[in-house]
């Protein structure tokens, strides 16, 4: 039988997320249904919930930071059984034949990867789901190749966050072979910034963060960071030049960027991970005279998120988090706003009974 599911779901722009209930598919063979406990709150969400990025179809329930715990699974499902602890992030489904589907990168599934929420769903029809609902809810049904196991050394609120923020961060760290000796620097100490400090130090790296102001500072230093840098100094900033190897820049908003270009080593890297809407002006000298690169990444895959759960877990890594009830969610879409969060709200979904 479908399952009834309570959750939180926005219904148009301009309107705040409201009670919603819903119906997941019951387990066919190969999915793994889920109580969810936790899910974090992405800014993506907000840009969907509010039609900031163009085509969100309503009423659509946001969250792809979801951890929980499995109630039942198919016949076919080998890897989980009821109780375990696991979590599900930004995808779903991918067509799985592609080249990039092949290496292990759904993330880039040239047809496209199925999202947590607001994709096409053809597996709802038979509970009328025609898009993809996310983790803003009780219980979620998703295929066991797109579950991740969550070790049992962390905690399910602080790590739910990991399935998005940390694997964003995790996949360029790995794709540009961070380790000892690399300098990094990390523009933006939010919520996916103070996961670049966490993750780049773990693995061995240089950190400084760049911001712009010192209010942050003492926060940085207790994650890893080994130096902060003004990005309004023009003096600091010039000193700091040509000294990093990659530079993971996580602002979202309208920013400057090229005279972070010139702080680039010869062959370095800046990593584009905020999704700013509006275009980011460069100049091709500083690129061509030091082979310099601006580069994009987009989440990860499935191994690559796995094996980010377990390296955290080996080194004690989790989100600093603001667990909230789910009917604080506009709240935390105001502060959010104001980027008044330290660094990730993450809703508590066993209070959704009280206030669904």
């Amino acid at each position: 039988m479908p399952i009834a599911t309570r959750a939180f779901a926005a219904t148009a722009a301009d309107q705040p997320l409201s009670p919603y209930s819903l119906e997941r598919r019951d387990p066919g063979p190969d999915d793994v249904a889920i109580e969810i406990r936790y899910c974090g709150v992405c800014h993506s969400d907000l840009h969907v919930a509010k039609n900031e990025l163009g085509g969100t179809r309503y009423p659509i329930v946001p969250g792809h930071e979801i951890a929980g715990v499995v109630t039942a699974v198919g016949a076919n499902v080998t890897r989980f059984k009821a109780g375990d602890r696991v979590g599900v992030g930004c995808m779903v489904d991918s067509c799985r034949t592609c080249s990039a589907c092949r290496e292990g990168l759904e993330q880039y599934c040239e047809p496209g990867m199925t999202q947590t929420y607001g994709s096409s769903d053809p597996k709802g029809a038979e509970v009328g789901q025609t898009i993809t609902q996310g983790g803003y809810s009780d219980r979620i049904t998703v295929d066991q190749a797109f579950v991740l196991r969550i070790p049992d050394s962390l905690p399910l609120d602080a790590a739910a966050p990991l399935l998005c923020a940390g694997v964003t961060i995790w996949s360029p760290l790995k794709t540009w072979g961070v380790g000892p000796g690399s300098k990094v620097a990390v523009i933006g100490l939010g919520g996916l910034g103070h996961m670049a400090v966490k993750l780049a130090a773990a693995l061995g790296a240089e950190v400084t963060v760049l911001s712009t102001s010192d209010r942050k500072k003492a926060d940085a230093e207790r994650m890893g960071a080994r130096h902060f840098l003004i990005n309004s100094d023009a003096d600091a900033m010039k000193a700091a030049a040509e000294q990093f190897d990659l530079i993971i820049n996580t602002v979202s908003a309208t920013h400057e960027i090229a005279s972070h270009v010139n702080l680039l080593a010869r062959d370095g890297t800046m990593v584009m991970l905020g999704l700013s809407t509006e275009g980011l002006p460069v100049f091709a000298r500083p690129l061509l005279w030091r082979r310099r690169r601006i580069a994009g990444s987009l989440i990860g895959g499935i191994r690559e998120t796995q094996e980010m759960l377990d390296f955290c877990a080996e080194h004690g890594i989790v989100c600093d988090i603001e667990v909230i009830a789910p009917d604080q969610i506009n709240q935390a879409y105001e502060r959010m706003e104001r980027s008044d969060v330290r660094y990730r709200f993450v809703i508590d979904m066993g209070r959704l009974a009280a206030t669904a």
